[in-house]
């Protein structure tokens, strides 16, 4: 593994981590139902036409166009076509009473909406006068204008959401191939950690991190292993290290990236496996350290890099640099390794309707919220242990190193719907 100059950019450490994912190989079949969330692992195409036939769009009557180029004409109805059922051929000066999505019967080449008519009941048998003269194929939807049967519809890569999954199951795909979900080991280092419930002794605090991780790997549907709170040891670090290597593509740790005694995940990833440990200029989350850990015995889980070794990612521990730093670089890290296509965040210009008067040597990345006027508002508390700051806001504004805002100006602003899902 070659190792980056210190102090990167956020965009030099993306691109090294992007770099270094390979893609998981290993795929499965199943259900388009329990596809939710899931990555294609091959490109799917369409088994039917969607329309499937030439259909109306409109409720109305189905027309010959010839046979109404005056500005009023009435026709007799010959038959009534709910959708679902098929139609007979439509006889010239006839027209068809037709529902909205039911196919077009032979002979007819166009549909007039009902507000345009008006339907007489006669004993001899209904007429219709039709108040508009229409083009061949007014409202008409033709067979396979949305989709031809044999087109890509969905490539390899496409995580699946609730519009692929009906676009799937609207061209009658029942099953589909997908990555395996990518197996994920975390720990949290720290004797002052305790969890909800615990009693807080003094200098403890209750350990956060460990549900917002958590629910950020849920999120991108990953199997999750928590090894919890590990006693601040070297050795204790090791042995964690070595049991989440055996059977994880990955290790996600929170704290302890920093070089002081207390903090153990330097040296004991560096005898487990390879290691860099980075300072990177962004803030919040400057210290991250990304390496792997090797496993001693073969086969029991697929190799994520194909080296035989778990890659391994190591966050800071103040909870909102814990957050973005899996925002900005573990999320599309696990993306790349599931092999999902949209690794960028979606990012969007809006109005700063604050000001940020003084620069920073690093890349900042502001918490914000959009107000009702359509611009942003600014988290008056910007620290990196305020996780508040992460609930009030919509997401994060991206200030370059060494730029200052001032009210009005122009900003690329990062929605969270766009970070942790």
């Amino acid at each position: 593994m070659n190792k980056p100059n210190p102090m990167l950019s956020v965009q030099e450490a993306l691109d090294f981590l992007l770099a270094a994912a390979k893609p998981l190989t290993g795929t499965e079949v199943i259900d388009t139902l329990a596809a939710n969330g899931r990555v294609l692992a091959a490109d799917q195409t369409s088994l039917i036409n969607v329309p499937p036939m030439d259909n109306t769009s409109m409720d109305g009557y189905a027309v010959r166009a010839a046979d109404c180029k005056l500005p009023e004409v009435t026709l007799a109805v010959s038959q009534r076509i709910p959708a679902g059922q098929v139609g007979t051929l439509l006889a010239p000066g006839t027209a068809a009473r037709i529902f909205t999505g039911a196919m077009i019967p032979p002979g007819a080449d166009a549909v007039v909406m009902q507000e345009m008519c008006e339907l007489h009941k006669d004993p001899g048998g209904d007429r219709v006068t039709v108040r508009h003269a229409p083009v061949s194929g007014e409202w008409v939807r033709r067979a396979g204008e949305d989709i031809r049967a044999g087109s890509v519809i969905l490539p390899a890569g496409t995580r699946m959401r609730a519009q692929e999954m009906g676009l799937a199951a609207s061209v009658g795909l029942a099953s589909l191939p997908v990555v395996r979900r990518l197996r994920v080991a975390v720990f949290f280092t720290g004797d002052e950690l305790a969890m909800p419930g615990e009693e807080l002794k003094p200098g403890a605090i209750y350990n956060s991190n460990r549900f917002s991780l958590r629910a950020l790997l849920e999120n991108f549907g990953c199997e999750i292993a928590d090894y919890g709170i590990v006693p601040d040891t070297l050795e204790a670090t090791r042995d964690t290290l070595r049991r989440a290597a055996q059977d994880n593509d990955l290790i996600i740790t929170s704290g302890g990236v920093s070089v002081g005694e207390e903090d153990h995940i330097k040296p004991a990833v560096e005898a487990e496996g390879k290691l860099n440990m980075w300072q990177i200029a962004v803030k919040p989350g400057k210290p991250l350290a990304f390496g792997e850990v090797s496993r001693r015995q073969a086969g029991t889980a697929g190799d994520a890099n194909g080296s035989g070794a778990a890659w391994f990612l190591g966050l800071p521990g103040n909870p909102v640099s814990s957050l973005v730093t899996f925002m900005l670089f573990v999320r599309p890290f696990i993306l790349r390794l599931q092999g999902d296509i949209r690794c960028a965040p979606r990012a969007v210009t809006m109005r700063a309707d604050f000001a940020w008067p003084k620069a920073d040597r690093r890349n900042e990345f502001l918490r914000a919220r959009i107000n009702a006027a359509g611009g942003l508002d600014l988290f008056p508390n910007q620290s990196s242990g305020v996780l508040t700051s992460t609930v009030w806001g919509d997401g994060l504004v991206d200030n370059p190193a060494g730029a200052t805002i001032a009210q009005g100006d122009q900003v690329r602003f990062l929605p969270f719907d766009g970070l942790l899902y």
